[in-house]
C-alpha cells in the first residue's frame, strides 16, 4: 500500500546522545584480504570534491576540540590547507604539539589556546563559539557527549529553537548521487516531535549543498501503515507534517523499506507509487542503531565515505569519529562551510 507523502518548519533541544561505537577492524587472512581487496571503494583524495569545490574560499573560523592525537590533528590542518577553515586550537598546548610532531606538521602560524583538559576544551570552544568568536566547532581527540555536554548547556548560547540532530552526508559507488542519512550519531529513539526537527534539519542542510527540493525516504520495515510497528505510524504522520506545511522544502514520503528508497528495481517490481522510491535523496531512519548500522554497512560493504556535521545548533558542529580518514575530516569541513553560510542568509 503506497505511504502517504509530502513537503515543513519546526521546539527544543535535549539530545539523548550517544558516542558512536569504535570500528572493530580484525586481521584479514589472506583470504579475506583478496575478497576485500575488490570491494568499490572511493578514493579518498576524490571524496567530496564536489562539495569541497563549492565551499573552498569561505573558510570559517573553526575552534578545534582537544586536538590531542595525529589524526585529528592532521584532519584541521588539511581543512586549512584546503582553504575551508581558520583553526583554533584548544587544549593542552603541549599535547597538540606533541601530536603535531609525531604527525611531522607545522603549526606555528595557527592560534593556540592552551587549556588544561578536554572538558575544559569543550567548555572553552562552546563559549567561543556563544560569544560569536568562532563560527563552527570540530571534534578532536574528545568523546562525543562530552562535547555535545558542553554545546548544549544553556550557558553557551548555542541552543536554538530545535533540537540537535546529526546527519551524514555519503557517497559510494554504489548509489549515483550523494545520500544524506539522519540521525546515526545523537537521538536515540525519537519521538514524532524530535523526528519533525530531524527532518527539517537535514531538509536545511540539503539546501545548503545544493539540493533545491530533496526527496526524504522515512525508513521504516515495511511500507504499510502497522499499528504494530511504530516508526510506520510516525512516517505517515511526519508526511502529513508536510501536507500541513508544518515541515517544509522536501518532498516526504514513508513508510518504506530501504530498497524501496533506493533502488528503482525494488520500486518497479513491487509497483511501489511514490514521487521519492528509488531517488531518495535523504533517509530518515528511526533510532540511532539503525542509523549507526546503516552507515558502517555502507561504509564496509559499499566503499563509501561519509562527512558527519551536528545540525540545529547556532553554529555548525563537525562530529567526525575517531576512525574517521582525514579526507572525511575535510568533507566534513566543506559539510560546515556551507551550512553555516546557509545559516547566515536564511537566519
Amino acid at each position: 500500500m503506497p505511504a502517504a507523502r509530502s513537503t515543513g518548519s519546526p521546539p527544543t533541544l535535549r539530545a539523548g546522545l550517544a558516542e558512536q561505537p569504535i570500528r572493530n577492524r580484525v586481521a584479514p587472512t589472506a583470504d579475506k584480504e583478496s575478497r576485500m581487496s575488490s570491494s568499490p571503494r572511493i578514493d579518498p583524495p576524490n571524496a567530496f570534491k564536489s562539495l569541497i569545490d563549492k565551499a573552498t574560499g569561505n573558510a570559517v573560523r573553526t575552534a578545534v576540540v582537544h586536538p590531542v592525537e595525529r589524526l585529528s590533528l592532521s584532519g584541521a590542518m588539511e581543512a586549512r590547507e584546503a582553504g575551508l577553515i581558520e583553526p583554533v586550537l584548544v587544549g593542552p598546548q603541549d599535547k597538540i604539539q606533541a601530536a603535531a610532531d609525531e604527525a611531522g606538521l607545522d603549526i606555528s602560524g595557527v592560534e593556540v589556546l592552551s587549556v588544561p583538559h578536554s572538558h575544559d576544551a569543550a567548555a572553552k570552544a562552546a563559549k567561543l563559539a556563544g560569544e560569536g568568536e568562532v563560527g563552527a566547532l570540530m571534534k578532536g581527540a574528545i568523546h562525543t557527549n562530552e562535547l555535545m555536554q558542553a554545546v548544549i548547556d544553556r550557558s553557551a548560547g548555542l541552543r536554538t529553537e530545535r533540537r540537535m540532530s546529526h546527519a551524514f552526508v555519503m557517497e559510494t559507488p554504489a548509489y549515483p548521487k550523494p545520500l544524506l542519512m539522519t540521525d546515526g550519531a545523537i537521538n536515540i529513539a525519537p519521538d514524532l516531535k524530535t523526528k519533525r526537527d530531524i527532518i527539517q534539519n537535514v531538509i536545511d542542510l540539503a539546501h545548503a549543498i545544493g539540493i533545491a527540493e530533496p526527496l526524504v525516504a522515512i525508513l521504516s520495515a515495511t511500507e504499510e501503515v502497522d499499528p504494530n510497528i511504530p516508526s510506520t505510524v510516525d512516517a505517515a504522520a511526519l508526511c502529513k507534517m508536510g501536507d500541513r506545511r508544518q515541515i517544509t522544502g522536501g518532498v516526504l514520503d514513508g513508510p518504506m523499506a530501504f530498497d524501496l528508497a533506493v533502488s528503482a528495481e525494488s520500486v518497479a517490481t513491487k509497483r511501489f507509487v511514490s514521487p521519492v522510491g528509488g531517488q531518495a535523496d535523504v533517509l530518515m531512519v528511526p533510532t540511532l542503531e539503525a542509523g549507526n548500522m546503516i552507515a558502517k554497512q555502507l561504509d564496509y560493504l559499499a566503499g563509501a565515505a561519509a562527512a558527519g556535521l551536528v545540525l540545529g545548533a547556532r553554529v555548525p558542529v563537525i562530529l567526525t569519529s575517531r576512525s574517521d580518514s582525514a579526507a572525511e575530516r575535510v568533507g566534513s569541513c566543506a559539510l560546515a562551510c556551507l551550512y553555516g553560510k546557509w545559516m547566515e542568509q536564511n537566519r
